[in-house]
This record gives C-alpha cells, sequence and structure tokens, in this order.
C-alpha cells in the first residue's frame, strides 16, 4: 500500500494492485450480505484475503462479520489490520497530512479505525483506542466518523 498526492484535498491511500482488481469479487458480496447470506459472503472474504493481505475492505467487512456475531477479539483483529496496513502506508510516506476521510480511497482505513476503538472500548484497553484516535484525528482533524465521542461516551 502506497500514499499519493490527490489535489488540495490531501493525500489518499494507493490501495494494492491485488485489491483493484478484485472490485467485482468485492460489489458480488456486498450483494450477498444484503440478501443475508453472511456465512458465504465470510468465506468470499477469507479467499479474498488469502489472495490479497492487504485488502482492507475486506478486513473491515469482516470486522463487522465479526462484531455482528459479537466475537471482539476477532473484529478487533481484522479492523486493527487493515488500520495498520494504512498506518503503516502513511509513516513510510513521511507522515502527510491530510489524509482525509472524503476521499473514497481512504475510506476503509477511517472506517476500521472507528470499528478498532469501539473494540479497544469494550474490551477495557482505553490506552490503545486514545493512541489510535490521537492518528485517526491527525489525519483528518475534521474527524467525521466522531471518534473523540466515541471515546468520551466510552
Amino acid at each position: 500500500m502506497l500514499l499519493r498526492r490527490a489535489g488540495t484535498a490531501g493525500w489518499e491511500l494507493v490501495h494494492p494492485r491485488c485489491a483493484r482488481e478484485r472490485e467485482d469479487d468485492l460489489a458480488e458480496i456486498h450483494a450477498m450480505l444484503a440478501a443475508g447470506e453472511m456465512e458465504i459472503a465470510r468465506d468470499e472474504l477469507i479467499w479474498l484475503l488469502d489472495e490479497c493481505h492487504d485488502y482492507l475492505d475486506a478486513h473491515r467487512l469482516l470486522g463487522e462479520l465479526a462484531l455482528a456475531a459479537e466475537d471482539l477479539p476477532l473484529a478487533r483483529g481484522h479492523f486493527g489490520t487493515a488500520w495498520r496496513v494504512g498506518q503503516r502506508a502513511i509513516r513510510q510516506a513521511g507522515d502527510p497530512r491530510p489524509v482525509p476521510y472524503c476521499l473514497p480511497a481512504n475510506q476503509a482505513f477511517h472506517e476500521s479505525g472507528k470499528g478498532l476503538v469501539w473494540c479497544l472500548l469494550k474490551l477495557g484497553k482505553r490506552e490503545l483506542a486514545d493512541e489510535v484516535v490521537e492518528f485517526q484525528v491527525s489525519c483528518d482533524p475534521s474527524d467525521p466518523l466522531g471518534l473523540r465521542r466515541l471515546v468520551a461516551e466510552g
């Protein structure tokens, strides 16, 4: 995963080729989820990750499925993996800012960060949650997903 300048909007994540090539598969998985085919969708997401480990959207969706199944450790793992992949790309690019949520390429990263914070709070890991929030808000100071509020309420 890389980072590139997105004009005046800031910086955006450049997802690996293997993820970009599987966008049609992800659309099919969204259709499965909408139809209530959770197990099939989960299996397909796992297959996507076998082919493309740094596929942020697949990790995010698996995190959401794990939350729905009330498996906080698994949800934390998937959200955390997606978040760390994005964080690593930002740091390797020299920590440029902003990396705003409004750019579609950044949304899975930010949404995974929110899922990770929620899981960490529920698991009693407040300090780790605060660290994630600090990094996320430094990427997009407008805090569009309400991470500051989530931590304040948690």
